[in-house]
């Protein structure tokens, strides 16, 4: 017996010295490094180690003698138990050492097995169970699994969100509805960032504000979610603000104001088109034609829209493959809404900002030119101003000095 332990424990050296040296040798020759490393990182070559006393156990314990058939038989189950639990650690290690090496493939930024490697160790782990215990006990694994199916209720009910869980991983990956690094939104669960992790249970996104929010897989099967990442390959990305116009600004344009909008390049050849449609729609009134009531004309609103446009069609931010459109929405008690709505060349966030903030600066700053306010709703300060330039008045002062002449008389 003290042989045999020997024997033995010189089992675990040779492999864990010797195999392990080989190995790394041959995953090193097919440029697998990673794979060593992640092997190590997750004790694979430990594990494997480990099994083999087991094994040289199971096997030479019959060559003890002076032992009973009972005595033998039982070290043997147990030595085989041992050696299915290591084997169980070792397949787990290797599952381990594969979700790592995959993730430094370039596969990894759209596809994530860890699911799929979740559920294999759970299936392992159970099946594995199973045979030691019935190994242990010198029973056949099959009487065990025959009892597990009148346990079947209960294990559905137990591992529910397990199997939902991994019919959404399936369907999530299978219609390619999510990926790591996408970004999402799910307001109902207060999800808005980017997926760093997808599990078999759960999913991981990592918020704006650097919170992590943990997400049930199937949630984002049974809920809806919205994917950015199509904006991100799309090559543009939406701007759709609105600039609301003081309906009171909005006037025909001047005797002598469409040569002075010529300074503008960009309207040059709007006002050339306008011009000559304009003349010859009013030469065909005849007679009325000559009353400015019947009169087709500029206004400033239109120039200002045809001016947005031709603005953004020139900007280099814009991108004008893409839907480019500048249209009036329907006037309200809060002004005259002017939608823009465009694509920016970049995608990035800070690029993007960037981009819409200078052309709403130029927009806005531009407004007057062409004799156009932003409406406001006035403000406490408005009003305080209002009143006392009306109670400044010079009316108001005779009025306030006649009443107190005749309270005096």
């Amino acid at each position: 017996m003290v042989a045999l332990v020997l024997v033995a424990a010189l089992a675990y050296v040779i492999v864990h010295r010797v195999v392990q040296r080989v190995m790394r040798e041959l995953l090193t020759r097919l440029s697998l490094g990673n794979w060593d490393d992640a092997l190590t990182r997750h004790g694979f070559y430990k594990r494997l180690a480990q099994m083999a006393p087991p094994v040289v156990f199971q096997f030479g314990i019959l060559a003890v003698p002076d032992l009973t058939i009972a005595a033998t038989e039982v070290l043997r189950n147990l030595a085989l138990a041992a050696t299915l639990l290591f084997g169980m650690l070792m397949l787990s290690a290797a599952m381990n050492a594969a979700n790592d090496a995959f993730a430094t493939s370039t596969r990894a930024h759209t596809r994530s097995i860890k699911g799929y490697l979740q559920l294999s160790k759970i299936v392992l782990w159970a099946f594995g169970t199973i045979v030691i215990v019935a190994t242990v006990i010198d029973r056949s694994p099959l009487l065990l699994l025959s009892g597990l199916g009148a346990m079947s209720a209960v294990l559905l009910l137990v591992f529910k969100d397990t199997l939902l869980s991994f019919v959404a991983s399936v369907q999530l990956t299978s219609n390619d509805m999510l990926r790591v690094g996408d970004w999402i939104e799910m307001p109902q669960v207060g999800a808005d960032g980017f997926v760093i992790d997808i599990a078999l249970h759960t999913v991981k996104v990592e918020n704006w504000d650097k919170t992590i929010t943990t997400i049930p897989t199937y949630r984002l099967f049974s809920d809806s979610f919205r994917n950015w990442r199509t904006m991100f390959t799309s090559g543009g990305r939406r701007i759709k603000r609105t600039i609301r116009l003081d309906a009171g600004s909005v006037r025909f344009l001047r005797d002598g104001e469409m040569e002075q909008l010529r300074r503008f390049r960009l309207l040059g050849e709007y006002l050339d088109q306008k011009q000559k449609a304009i003349t010859e729609a009013n030469q065909e009134l005849g007679e009325p034609g000559h009353d400015p009531v019947n009169q087709r004309r500029l206004t400033n609103l239109g120039t200002f829209r045809a001016y947005t446009e031709a603005y953004l069609k020139q900007h280099p931010g814009i991108n004008t493959s893409m839907i480019l459109m500048v249209r009036m929405l329907e006037p309200g008690d809060k002004g005259i809404p002017i939608e823009l709505y465009c694509f920016t060349a970049s995608t990035a966030w800070v690029s993007y900002e960037q981009v819409q903030g200078d052309i709403f600066d130029h927009l806005l700053a531009i407004l007057p030119e062409l004799g156009l306010r932003l409406y406001q709703s006035p403000a406490g300060n408005d009003l305080v101003t209002a009143f006392a330039d009306r109670s400044a008045s010079p009316s108001m002062h005779a009025r306030v000095e006649d009443r107190q002449e005749r309270l005096a008389g």
